[in-house]
């Protein structure tokens, strides 16, 4: 859930990738990747 949150927030531009928590990137990740999002690290 909380990973679903900040891939909203990478889509829409709020946050940066850089400002994920370590313990989550990795769902974050398969998350944009998942929406079509391949740069953004």
């Amino acid at each position: 859930m909380l990973a679903m949150l900040f891939a909203t927030y990478i889509i829409r531009g709020k946050w940066k990738y850089e400002d994920v928590p370590e313990l989550i990137k990795a769902d974050v990740n398969k998350i944009l990747k998942a929406e079509g999002y391949t740069d953004f690290s």
